[in-house]
């Protein structure tokens, strides 16, 4: 039995905010759009939602379609619903997050991007659509939780040096952190494993390689603990 309702009903779209780490700062996954409206512009990875799709599935979806990247740590950011947000009509966007280790993610423009790129986070301007405020409320979300969350090693190798940590954690604060009691916070909550290997390859000192124990960090976390640096 088909149903008619009196209110108009919106498109929905999905946006895709994925961050990445170099080594001096913190960088963002953006296309080209192909066609219009905006076309040449900058913007972020995202499309339509299918009929029958889920949010998140659709997130997925575009992202892997215009980047080429799939398996990736998506969560739900934030929905945008300002009516002049898109000139093809009224459209709600819900977007995503991501981290990723940038030395294991590079991206392939395919679908409606004519290129797929990783520019810095910080200093991107006048993306298409409401991609800005987006990406603005992206930033502000990742700061706020990557102090009591330990999302930050998505964005690290696997292996990495206590001094790559330190700087990741600076380079998205935007602050200069203590040495000394940003290492003693960090290894008093035993979650990090000292290798017995060190960098190479590298123009100063090697350094002990780490690696971050997320079994045990989410047997603790079930028992009630809590990461905050």
């Amino acid at each position: 039995m088909s149903h008619s309702y009196e209110y108009p009903r919106p498109s929905v779209t999905v946006d895709c905010v994925l961050f990445g780490l170099d080594a001096d700062r913190l960088q963002v996954l953006l296309i080209r759009r192909k066609s219009a409206p905006f076309k040449d512009r900058w913007a972020l990875p995202g499309g339509f939602v299918d009929e029958g799709e889920t949010l998140e599935d659709a997130a997925r979806r575009e992202l892997a379609e215009e980047t080429g990247l799939s398996d990736i740590f998506l969560e739900q950011l934030y929905s945008f619903g300002d009516p002049g947000r898109d000139p093809r009509g009224w459209t709600i966007s819900v977007a995503y997050y991501g981290l990723v280790s940038m030395r294991h993610h590079a991206p392939v423009a395919a679908s409606d991007a004519s290129e797929a790129v990783w520019k810095d986070a910080t200093s991107v301007r006048r993306l298409a659509f409401d991609h800005d405020k987006i990406l603005g409320v992206a930033l502000e979300r990742l700061r706020g939780k990557v102090r009591y969350r330990p999302i930050g090693f998505e964005l690290l190798p696997r292996k990495f040096t206590l001094s790559q940590l330190q700087r990741l954690y600076e380079v998205i604060l935007e602050r200069t952190l203590d040495k000394r009691n940003f290492r003693k916070k960090l290894l008093a909550m035993d979650l990090l494993v000292e290798l017995d290997e060190k960098q190479r390859d590298v123009s100063h000192r090697a350094a002990r390689l780490y690696r971050f124990d997320q079994r045990k960090y989410q047997r603790l976390e079930k028992a009630g603990f809590n990461f905050e640096l």
